[in-house]
């Protein structure tokens, strides 16, 4: 997966789309991944313990990650590419514009 926990990224589609967020969570496994404030669903909660408080709360759900694209500080959304440094080590780049994400 290309994504990772921090990565600002915009909606490209469902009821949320156009917005943007920061990604709190990634399940690699699944192919999906948690954006902040995104695919938010109402939740009933019973008070289990005395100090917990009761009611609705707003929980952000998983949504697939190739509903997501990453956005890149000088172009904006875009896809990731990968490219190897004079170390050797493996880093991230913008498809369109080249430089890194």
């Amino acid at each position: 997966m290309k994504l990772k926990k921090g990565d600002r990224v915009r909606v490209l589609t469902g009821k949320d789309r156009g917005d943007e967020g920061e990604i709190m969570r990634v399940f690699p496994k699944d192919g999906r991944i948690i954006v902040e404030g995104v695919n938010v669903a109402k939740k009933h909660q019973r008070a289990l313990r005395a100090t917990m408080q009761a009611g609705i709360i707003d929980k952000d759900m998983p949504m697939p990650a190739s509903n997501v694209a990453l956005i890149c500080p000088t172009c904006g959304p875009t896809r990731v590419g990968y490219r190897f440094d004079a170390g050797g080590k493996k880093v991230r780049i913008c498809r369109k514009c080249g430089g890194d994400v």
